[in-house]
């Protein structure tokens, strides 16, 4: 671990960018594909878990692993085509992602999205070089809540995870980010502030420019 390092880590759906739309015509085009009882109510409960998780809670423990690796690829795909030239950075991302830098924090993203849609993002949004680390769904055995893609995140970029600050819109996601020791900050992307401060977020936002960034680099050195 690099001593007195620091790293910002953030989740890439309603985070990164507004994808949320882009996924839900994705699931709902695959439920049309498939016969699949994919609802808009079931897509907006389960954002922010992994495909294999969501695949399980809507067709039940009995689903095979080719099943889902199946129904996964065929989702992310349609995701993919309706995303490439339409995604965009959230509101003052960019803006942060800059003044993180000059501050002298690393920056990963930690997702239970495919690798192959952060490598679209970075792409699109020209993100490229900016990122110490990308950990994806291909990285971890166990998704949010579990904080295996944040931990994986912290050790690629040499920090301590104590000394690592997650962005989160989802309470899956808050929830990894405190069990893996981190602060964690929640965005209001995808809900209201209830589930996210139950979940343990240490602050709320409406959006990425209310954010005072040095007084958060401040607290993350202290």
């Amino acid at each position: 671990m690099r001593e007195h390092a620091t790293l910002a880590i953030f989740d890439h759906d309603g985070v990164l960018v507004d994808s949320f739309a882009l996924h839900q015509e994705a699931w709902l085009e695959l439920g049309r594909r498939a016969g699949l009882p994919i609802t808009p109510k079931f897509i907006h409960k389960t954002f922010g878990m992994t495909n294999p998780s969501i695949l399980r809670e809507l067709l039940g423990a009995q689903i095979t692993p080719d099943e889902i690796a199946r129904y996964s690829d065929q989702k992310e795909i349609c995701y993919r085509d309706l995303a490439r030239g339409e995604i965009t950075l959230m509101a003052g991302v960019r803006e942060l992602l800059d003044r993180l830098t000059e501050l002298g924090v690393a920056l990963a993203i930690g997702s239970s999205g495919p690798r192959a849609n952060l490598d679209l993002t970075v792409q699109e949004c020209g993100l490229e070089g900016r990122f110490a680390a990308i950990a994806s769904l291909e990285d971890v055995v166990h998704g949010k809540p579990d904080p295996q893609v944040f931990l994986v995140a912290a050790h690629r970029s040499g920090v301590a995870p104590e000394r690592s600050v997650v962005f989160e819109d989802a309470p899956v996601g808050i929830l990894a980010a405190k069990a893996a020791g981190m602060l964690a900050v929640a965005v209001l992307t995808s809900h209201e502030p209830p589930p996210l401060i139950a979940a343990g977020a240490d602050l709320v936002v409406a959006g990425m420019g209310e954010l005072d960034v040095d007084a958060l680099v401040t607290r993350l050195r202290s």
